[in-house]
């Protein structure tokens, strides 16, 4: 066993798109600071398309879960792998739902009209029910934000993250490359006719445990995931010598902060915006980050940084910007 775990953990990490992962976040933090003062109207919301970070988190997943275990089955059970995911993943998890706890009751505002009748004991066994990360029905929903996670409103993208995880290690992995690519386009088909026909525009949801946010969930994941973990197959690398990370960083943050397109009267002009960006942008960034190496100090060590803060800001963000916003 300590032969297997030593294999299972000499691979070297991508640098790059542990800081892509970390830049992404903090365009997160950015746009839910932003979303607090635009009344909601996604019209005039800045950091306009900050949501879709939450795409190109599932598409770096898929890519590195590719990277990390494709040639391992031989040496690895089902079982080790989801006890090493759910170590990576589920202290997030965890932290998210006390934290959530600990904030909970600072929260109360209009926009989460559900707190002040909540009791103590209610909201204790939601926090122990949202360590499991099991959804939870809306009559559970402790903050009237139809949320499957009211104490830990951004694990739902873990949730999904999760979703991703079994059914690759049941599945996925044993699918040949024509397999996985037809996987992909059929995803990247339902991608495509929910950006252009989503009532608002744009492909925001996948939180709520009913039927119409359980579809855009899914929707979301399945091509950024499984397109991730065919990049990683195919070898589709980008190579640059120079400042690689610098330039990657720069087109996340332009694509997450470009306005909305189309205003009220063209709603599918956003959607295809958003669908071009998770078929085609994402897919040059990762491999892009993939492709290329740090080789300065100052970048090696922002990476780092960006990398180890991006999975606390995710599973965090939306406490410390709701309070005193809302």
């Amino acid at each position: 066993m300590n032969t297997q775990n030593s294999y299972l953990a000499s691979k070297p990490h991508y640098e790059i798109l542990d800081g892509l992962r970390g830049v992404a976040a903090v365009m997160v933090v950015a746009f839910h600071l932003l979303e607090a003062h635009s009344g909601g109207n996604h019209l005039e919301q800045i950091i306009n398309h900050g949501y879709l970070a939450v795409d190109f988190f599932f598409m770096l997943s898929g890519f590195v879960i590719g990277y990390a275990y494709d040639d391992r089955w031989s040496r690895m059970s089902i079982g080790t792998f989801f006890k090493r995911r759910i170590i990576r993943l589920h202290p997030m998890v965890i932290v998210g739902s006390i934290v959530g706890a600990v904030f909970f009751y600072f929260q109360e505002s209009p926009c989460f009209p559900a707190i002040q009748d909540t009791s103590a004991g209610t909201m204790l066994l939601v926090m122990l029910l949202g360590c499991t990360l099991l959804p939870l029905p809306l009559k559970w929903d402790i903050r009237g934000w139809t949320e499957m996670h009211p104490l830990n409103g951004p694990a739902w993208s873990l949730y999904y993250e999760y979703i991703g995880n079994i059914l690759y290690a049941l599945f996925i992995r044993k699918f040949s490359k024509t397999a996985l690519s037809v996987l992909v386009v059929v995803a990247g088909c339902f991608t495509v006719h929910l950006c252009l026909t989503a009532p608002a525009g744009d492909i925001v949801g996948g939180w709520a445990l009913n039927w119409e946010q359980q579809y855009v969930g899914l929707v979301r994941l399945m091509y950024p995931f499984f397109g991730g973990l065919l990049l990683s197959r195919l070898g589709w690398i980008v190579r640059i010598e120079k400042r690689a990370f610098w330039w990657c960083s720069l087109m996340i943050v332009a694509v997450l902060a470009f306005p909305r397109l189309g205003g009220e009267n063209h709603y599918w002009m956003n959607g295809l915006y958003e669908a071009c960006c998770i078929l085609f942008v994402f897919p040059v960034i990762v491999s892009m980050g993939a492709g290329g190496k740090v080789t300065g100090k100052r970048s090696t060590a922002v990476c780092k940084f960006l990398g180890d803060i991006s999975a606390q800001l995710q599973i965090s963000v939306a406490y410390f910007c709701s309070i005193g916003l809302y």
